[in-house]
């Protein structure tokens, strides 16, 4: 595949490059080898070849799924006053009640 004076300045265009005149030869030469390789590479036959998230045989190192903090629910509602909680405000309470939650704190019951 070759590409011409045409096809190289729109290229350029789109990826909003600017190609001088002088320039066109140039890339339009680098361009042309890319597809080159590219040709190269689709004429492999590659049927039976599972595609690969990576060149090496390697996993993801996870950590064990375990819990790693007690339950401090009764601590917290043990200090908080009786009838009312804090909690912080979600986007959409902060766009609904504009002013009305002071510093992003709603009340809940």
């Amino acid at each position: 595949m070759s590409l011409s004076h045409q096809d190289v300045a729109r290229i350029a265009k789109l990826a909003r490059i600017s190609v001088t005149d002088e320039e066109i030869e140039a890339v339009g030469s680098q361009l042309n080898n890319i597809f080159g390789l590219i040709e190269k590479m689709q004429a492999v036959n590659t049927d039976g070849i599972e595609p690969m998230a990576h060149p090496q045989d390697v996993g993801l190192r996870l950590r064990d799924d375990v819990v790693t903090e007690t339950d401090r629910r009764a601590a917290f509602r043990a200090v908080a006053p009786r009838g009312k909680r804090l909690v912080p405000c979600s986007q959409s309470d902060r766009i609904n009640h504009r002013g009305r939650a002071p510093h992003g704190i709603t009340q809940i019951a």
